[in-house]
């Protein structure tokens, strides 16, 4: 007996072989238009993609408190407030700065930088592991004079003389503040200063700088005797805290170690990766060739279906949906979760195939075997991808940063042994989480659309396209 079925509509597979078509050749090449030297980019593609510092080289180095001394998340905060600034100053824009407070860690990647032929990894790091050189001068920067210095200036107070700077909302004002609170060091020459300033007219003012940075210059409004002040402005809630986390930062106890350091060269990276994507590309190659000749038909549409997965994985991963330039860095690694990813898709329309074709040979007709192969695939799939997917999200919560979303599930099972952030390994993660729920996309959904469709053309209809050898009448 046959099972009669509601075939799909035969414009189904070209409605759907059309928008992969269209849409891998966006994801690839991208849209961009040109006046002189301007570049618009509105669809991003393969040359937007950020590599990592494993591919285009750079450096990698992880800082972390003297042995034994137990840091704060305070001071953990405005460590990284510092090697923040002090990565701006030297001109490194693309970098990337996770802390992972569990292990005390302070983890900074940035890429060598172009065109520089003198530069120096090795200093570059003792620079921005050196404690901060806080001061608080009298005169705002504007007082310096053309042969000066911020040296120059009159000092008040040393990042010793701190004890702590605190954001907090003041409600009398309606506005962010940060609290200042002086050790007993700082308190008398602070008196000394702030009553002096306060009486003159206009009020005088006291500039606070990190290294050679001035990072604010608030005016003196009153005599301070108890070493207790507020710094008040034009403040929210974010630029309060960057700015009590740059005082804290040059207050802190401690000097920072390098407890990791390590570089690599441009040239091996991209031959690294040149040699993966040639080899990602024959693999590829083959594996369409193999599944076409094997499993004819439905081959033909797996292979098909692979490409719409290939390109939704590049899509993520150049921001082609939107988002911030630059959002994710893949890795060698990453490289190596999306070639596996694109393998569990291969595994998925094997399974299919197979299922397909042993209908086949079970004497069912070709709708029947389409709808039930499918039907019996999905659950075996089912079961693998979301295995793969779940390992996904524990090596992207384990390995990426802290306040991601999948750390953030899993920080109750990181708290017992801590989280590692290792930016190669989060790229696994999240190619490999990307490729496989695209795979329930294109290589269950789109692949069963398309085949369906093309069984509604009398040429398509014989068994043995689809791995049998009988005939149907």
């Amino acid at each position: 007996m046959k099972i009669q079925l509601k075939r799909g509509s035969k414009p189904v597979f070209f409605v759907v072989f059309i928008l992969i078509a269209v849409f891998a050749v966006l994801a690839t090449v991208g849209v961009h238009t040109y006046y002189g030297d301007v570049t618009t980019t509105w669809i991003r593609g393969l040359a937007d993609i950020r590599w990592g510092i494993d591919i285009r080289g750079g450096v990698d180095v992880t800082f972390a408190p003297p042995e034994g001394y137990d840091a704060t998340k305070v001071e953990m905060d405005a460590a990284r407030s510092v090697i923040e600034t002090r990565l701006l100053n030297n001109n490194i824009t693309d970098y990337d700065l996770y802390i992972d407070y569990n292990a005390d860690q302070i983890i900074v990647r940035f890429p060598w930088q172009s065109d520089d032929t003198d530069f120096d990894p090795e200093q570059a790091v003792k620079e921005l592991g050196e404690t901060a050189l806080l001061t608080f001068r009298e005169g705002a920067p504007s007082e310096i004079g053309e042969d000066e210095t911020y040296e120059d200036l009159p000092l008040v107070l040393s990042g010793s003389d701190v004890e702590r700077a605190t954001p907090f909302y003041n409600t009398e004002s309606g506005k962010y503040a940060i609290q200042l609170v002086l050790k007993e060091s700082g308190k008398e020459a602070f008196s000394e200063a702030t009553e002096r300033l306060s009486s003159t007219s206009p009020k005088g003012i006291i500039s606070i700088w990190m290294d050679d940075e001035c990072i604010s210059y608030p005016s003196v409004s009153s005599h301070i005797t108890d070493g207790t002040a507020e710094i008040s402005g034009s403040f929210d809630a974010d630029s309060a805290t960057a700015l009590a986390n740059k005082i804290n930062g040059g207050a802190l106890p401690f000097k920072l170690i390098t407890a990791n350091f390590s570089t690599i060269s441009p040239t091996l990276g991209e031959g690294a990766r040149d040699a993966m994507a040639i080899a990602g590309l024959i693999g590829f190659a083959f594996i369409c060739v193999f599944m076409i000749v094997r499993y004819r038909l439905p081959g033909f549409i797996a292979s098909i279906a692979l490409v719409g997965q290939a390109a939704g994985t590049f899509a993520a991963i150049t921001g082609f949906f939107g988002g911030d330039t630059g959002s994710f860095t893949l890795t060698i690694p990453g490289i190596a979760g999306l070639i596996l990813a694109l393998g569990m898709g291969v595994d998925a329309n094997v399974i299919t195939a197979e299922r397909i074709k042993e209908e086949i040979y079970a004497g069912k007709s070709v709708d029947g075997a389409i709808y039930t192969g499918y039907k019996r695939a999905f659950s075996a799939i089912f079961d693998g991808n979301i295995t793969m997917i779940i390992v996904a999200i524990i090596l992207m919560g384990a390995f990426g940063t802290t306040d991601s979303i999948a750390a953030i599930i899993l920080s109750p099972i990181f708290t017992w042994f801590g989280a590692s952030t290792e930016g190669t390994i989060f790229s696994f993660g999240y190619t490999l989480a990307v490729g496989v729920v695209l795979n329930f996309l294109f290589g269950i959904l789109f692949s069963r659309l398309m085949t369906s469709s093309l069984a509604r053309f009398k040429p398509f209809r014989k068994p043995f396209l689809y791995g049998g050898v009988s005939h149907e009448k």
